[in-house]
């Protein structure tokens, strides 16, 4: 019988492993697939300290109408889908008014702070290092109105949260990225983040350390996850396996897990697509870039450059749909020399989102012995370790280094927390 046990080996999940397998508790990993191989296998590789300010649900009508309209590349919608959707997404809207949105990023801000720190922990300990850049990642602008109003509101989160901008016009962005084959208004370039140049291999080495630790990996499934006295109990490839105490870190497979449990958590995916291509001697990407009117990001990796969609809200099951992928890859093409595709169909996986823009961190209300990890969005390469660190103090009894109240599942009301 192991002390914990904790489900989901993505980023989120084994990097709470890590931090509970360090304070002396014996730790069972369990997930259906070997470590990193689901949704933190296909993201843009950025721990983006600069990203204090959580997606936010568009507010402008002509952006709106944009979305409706299917004019642009960076979002997708599947009509039959929004029925499902309708009561988070308008919760999402409504959190994303600017009075609410800036106490949420006064909240989001403080795990944001640790990113770095508490991924540079991880990557040493787990002799990662051949995996990271430090150059930091640029957003393009192929407008000056666009680009200046982006450089503006960037120079208030550098002055209020302390991360690190330049802004290049045309020629320094040619400069700094001679392979674009097209001329831009310029660039904004965070200084700060840290780029990884293969995630998945990322979270597969923290699962590798996580065993030097003593840690126990092992194949199964959460849907089988249930009561067992005072503890719980899952089955794995190796039989069953029980713990007193369990954390759900399974990323968009998390409302399945809490409805299980009997809550009504408000929680819905975005879905995100990835298609990979070999490089093209002598015109390399020196570091990612996220096209912001093209609306894709291109981030060079060990194994080629890989094109990284938006959102697209669908199903969590749906079928695969290459449209926007497809659609990126010709405007890509204009963009940056691009080889011959790596793979016969992009890779598909989803975001895990709550409508406030914060993750899921902490106790769950009505069971003693359960643990939230999950809800990142589009940062859970960026605050896994952070959020690993966190559950493991509460889970000890350690003073958590960040104020967890904020990330309570019981910010969502009584009427989702009926178990």
């Amino acid at each position: 019988m192991s002390d914990v046990i904790v489900l989901g080996t993505g980023i989120v999940g084994v990097s709470v492993a890590i931090h509970l397998q360090r304070r002396g508790r014996d730790v069972l990993l369990v997930d259906r697939k070997a470590p990193g191989q689901e949704t933190s296998f296909g993201n843009a590789g950025v721990i983006q300290r600069e990203a204090v300010r959580p997606r936010a649900f568009p507010r402008d009508a002509g952006e709106l109408f944009r979305i409706a309209t299917k004019q642009g590349i960076d979002t997708r919608y599947d009509l039959s889908a929004l029925p499902g959707l309708a009561s988070p997404l308008a919760q999402y809207w409504w959190n994303s008014a600017p009075h609410r949105y800036q106490r949420i990023v006064a909240d989001y801000a403080t795990l944001i702070a640790h990113s770095i720190g508490e991924h540079s922990d991880l990557i040493t300990a787990s002799g990662a290092e051949g995996l990271i850049e430090k150059q930091g990642w640029m957003v393009l602008y192929r407008t000056a109105e666009t680009r200046d109003k982006a450089f503006a509101d960037a120079e208030g989160d550098a002055r209020d949260h302390g991360v690190g901008i330049a802004e290049l016009d045309g020629a320094a962005l040619a400069a700094a990225e001679p392979a674009l084959q097209i001329p831009m208004a310029g660039a904004l370039h965070w200084t700060a983040p840290w780029t990884v140049r293969d995630p998945g291999a990322l979270a597969a080495a923290y699962a590798d350390y996580f065993r030097r630790l003593g840690g126990t990996i092992a194949i199964g499934d959460a849907e089988t996850l249930s009561a067992s006295g005072s503890g719980w109990k899952v089955t794995t490839a190796s039989g069953p396996a029980s713990a007193a105490e369990v954390v759900l870190a399974l990323g968009p497979w998390a409302k399945r897990a809490t409805q299980k449990l009997g809550y009504r958590l408000p929680l819905f995916v975005k879905r995100g697509y990835h298609r990979e291509y070999q490089h093209v001697p002598g015109a390399a990407l020196n570091r990612p870039l996220l096209d912001a009117e093209g609306g894709f990001l291109l981030a060079p990796m060990h194994r080629g450059v890989r094109l990284t969609t938006g959102a697209e809200f669908a199903r969590l099951d749906a079928p695969k749909n290459e449209t926007q992928v497809d659609r990126a890859e010709i405007v890509a093409r204009e963009l940056a020399p691009l080889g011959d595709r790596l793979d016969a169909s992009p890779w598909m996986g989803a975001r895990p989102c709550t409508p406030d823009m914060k993750p899921v961190i902490g106790r769950a209300p009505n069971h003693r012995n359960v643990w939230f990890a999950f809800g990142h969005a589009h940062h859970g390469l960026t605050l896994g370790a952070v959020t690993g660190r966190l559950i493991a103090e509460m889970v000890v009894g350690e003073a958590p280094f960040v104020n967890p109240r904020p990330f309570a599942a019981e910010r969502f009301g009584g009427s989702t927390l009926h178990a």
